[in-house]
């Protein structure tokens, strides 16, 4: 995740069409045999695939210009050109297509994985073959392949992930996400430490449950005041998480503004998107091996008495198999929701 990318701007052409060949019969007792002229080969088509060992867009960085193969001249003998081979672009999952100009969508690779071909490659023009008929039995006349199409694409990367962390800077959603999966986000004791998305995946079999399986969890950088007007790193990254089944809203219980931080965070989540303020949540005080904390945690459950509030500590494992089991139940319950040897005739158009 280094080199973390999550747009690219890209041109994709198919392939233009191979052209039709004018040719004749010569043949040793043949002298004058009737057309010969195979069809040109069809354009190779642009076709976008997902591969689930993708996780940013970092391949498509250096290399702008896709362009599939074209279509081969048809030659004599009613020999057929061969069709162009396809440009196959791979994309991580959760993967979005749009017009480079008008930002429509062209693609949602979130709902569909299925390879996708995007843009057709060009038809192989007619041989001379084709136009004999008993008025003409000698046409000089062959087609010329289609061309092939050519598009500017913007793709974005949308993480997908079951569960994401909001907070502000320096919550503890780092290192609660390095205590919980196999991920090993940076972490320090300092504000905005993480830059990029970070994920990783909590065995569902550890946290003490009977079903299979595992919950994706995704720390983005912390949101600061301001977020949704483009303030700080974390609004660019808020829509890594507008994938995700249900939200944990981590709340730094040492921090003077542990009772106002979630008011906070979830305006700022409201200004950036209604229906991703609305998801399942769960809010968890963090630090709860500090002193004070244990009152802070019982003064944020009484203000916040519709919402469910847990306290853990990522130092000394306090409330985490608690929020563990909290977790896949978000994940589950909010998933039900959710001429000869060659073509040297005359040709024409």
């Amino acid at each position: 995740m280094e080199k973390f990318a999550d747009e690219a701007l890209i041109e994709v052409s198919s392939g233009r069409g191979g052209n039709g060949c004018v040719a004749f019969r010569r043949e040793k007792y043949v002298p004058k045999g009737g057309p010969s002229g195979g069809d040109g080969g069809r354009g190779g088509d642009v076709v976008f695939v997902i591969r689930r060992n993708l996780r940013t867009l970092s391949h498509l960085r250096h290399k702008k210009h896709f362009k599939a193969e074209n279509g081969h001249d048809g030659e004599g003998r009613e020999r057929y050109g061969k069709n162009g081979g396809d440009v196959i672009i791979p994309l991580p999952p959760g993967s979005v297509l749009r017009e480079a100009d008008s930002g429509a969508l062209i693609r949602d690779f979130g709902r569909d994985e299925a390879s996708f071909v995007f843009l057709k490659g060009g038809s192989g023009g007619w041989g001379n073959v084709r136009f004999k008929s008993s008025v003409n039995q000698a046409p000089r006349k062959a087609l010329p392949g289609k061309d092939g199409e050519n598009r500017l694409v913007r793709v974005e990367l949308q993480i997908m992930a079951d569960i994401g962390f909001v907070g502000f800077p320096n919550a503890g959603k780092s290192s609660l996400l390095e205590r919980f999966t196999n991920a090993r986000p940076k972490i320090a004791p300092y504000p905005f430490t993480t830059k990029i998305p970070n994920l990783g995946v909590l065995n569902i079999a550890s946290s003490r449950t009977d079903e299979g399986g595992d919950i994706i969890l995704a720390d983005i950088p912390g949101l600061i005041e301001g977020a949704s007007q483009g303030a700080g790193l974390g609004i660019r990254f808020l829509k890594h998480i507008s994938r995700t089944r249900a939200l944990l809203f981590l709340i730094d219980l040492s921090s003077d503004n542990y009772l106002s931080a979630f008011d906070s965070l979830l305006k700022e989540l409201s200004s950036f998107s209604a229906e991703l303020a609305a998801r399942k949540r769960v809010i968890v005080g963090t630090k709860l091996d500090l002193e004070g904390t244990e009152e802070r945690l019982a003064e944020l459950e009484a203000l916040y008495p519709g919402e469910v509030v847990l306290g853990i500590s990522v130092f000394s494992g306090a409330g985490l198999a608690e929020l563990a089991s909290r977790i896949t139940l978000l994940a589950s319950v909010s998933g039900e929701n959710t001429g000869e040897g060659g073509c040297t005739g005359e040709s024409g158009e």
